[in-house]
């Protein structure tokens, strides 16, 4: 297993996230994804593994609306401003290979095991 967990310092569910790996000794990578970013190749990855752009956006954050990112024409200029502002990500996005999840998902976790 190689997980990837890509969170935030501040959010409760990434630090649940992290909780449920050290507890079954289970080795990770933390990435702050509001201060490092992630790559376009990851992006991709992680979108195709989710479901599409829409699943890893949090909608209820201050910066989307103040960024108007409801109102932007394209999924190409959505995709460009969400890469640009990392802070927009829902977090946990938790990444093992091929495989991801958003937000806190134990039970899909297990599977992995």
């Amino acid at each position: 297993m190689n997980i990837q967990i890509f969170g935030k310092s501040k959010c409760f569910d990434t630090k649940k996230a992290e909780r449920y790996f050290k507890e079954r000794r289970i080795k990770y990578q933390m990435i702050d994804v509001a201060k490092y970013g992630m790559s376009k190749g990851e992006y991709n990855s992680i979108k195709s593994a989710v479901g599409g752009y829409d699943n890893l956006v949090d909608k209820n954050c201050k910066l989307y609306e103040e960024l108007f990112m409801a109102y932007l024409a394209s999924s190409d200029a959505k995709e460009e401003k969400l890469l640009e502002n990392p802070a927009l990500f829902k977090t946990p996005i938790v990444r093992n290979g091929k495989k991801a999840t958003v937000g806190y998902q134990p039970d899909i976790w297990k599977t992995w095991e």
